[in-house]
């Protein structure tokens, strides 16, 4: 399969150039979705001429950046796409591993709760628990059985990528992922990943900080996601 590896990246030249040397490592075609850096991240990356540099002039979020590696490899004529995040979190070598997947199921979503790794390491609390809530959501509403609602380090075939139309372009963008999966069909497995926190205190910015407007924000997009696929839930599934 001829597989792009893809990281959307915002101001991340604290882990930035670690991360795309061990991607580099593992990963031929690798693309970077510079989300509207305002810090040396474009310095750093005009270092790798090797990737391939999107770049968005202003920042549009996180969704937007997966948005625009969807595309990409779409438009490149790609087989799958790899994605990961740039902050330190993913484990590069696990890149082939993840995209074999595809050999049996058009997703394969990373899990960091599948398997302890190591058991010093733990989430941010209000983290994990917004994590299980919207991952009950999904696997009681959908029909799903997974783990991990958020992980980042996922896997698609080109057939999912084209089902997808992504309207969030910030961080409840996998909620519309899920939903759209759940509706073309899409066979859905989890890989396990090591849990890694280098930084807990990440802000999401704005509003999102707070985790209360954070979890009604996803659960009003999750049931917009779900009305817009025409869906059928089981009633009180969203608690």
């Amino acid at each position: 399969m001829k597989i792009l590896t893809a990281i959307p990246v915002h101001n991340e030249e604290a882990h930035l150039e670690d991360v795309l040397r061990q991607v580099l490592r593992h990963a031929g075609d690798v693309l970077a979705v510079d989300d509207g850096s305002t810090d040396r991240t474009p310095e750093l990356l005009a270092r790798f001429p090797e990737v391939r540099v999107i770049r968005h002039e202003t920042n549009l979020g996180y969704g937007a950046g997966l948005r625009s590696a969807f595309a990409a490899a779409l438009d490149g004529g790609y087989d799958g796409l790899v994605t990961l995040d740039c902050d330190g979190q993913h484990e590069p070598a696990l890149i082939p591993e993840i995209a074999a997947g595809l050999a049996d199921a058009d997703v394969v979503s990373g899990s960091r709760y599948l398997k302890v790794f190591d058991p010093s390491q733990a989430p941010p609390e209000e983290r994990r628990k917004i994590n299980v809530e919207v991952t009950r959501w999904l696997n009681e509403c959908l029909g799903l059985n997974l783990t991990d609602a958020f992980c980042g380090f996922k896997a698609y075939d080109r057939k999912a990528l084209e089902c997808f139309e992504i309207t969030d372009l910030g961080y409840a963008m996998p909620l519309q992922v899920w939903v759209q999966a759940v509706r073309h069909g899409l066979r859905v497995v989890e890989k396990a990943v090591p849990l890694i926190y280098l930084d807990e205190s990440r802000a999401f910015g704005g509003a999102l900080d707070d985790s209360t407007y954070r979890l009604n924000h996803y659960r009003e997009v999750f049931a917009d996601a779900v009305r817009r696929a025409g869906l059928e839930v089981a009633g009180g599934c969203l608690g």
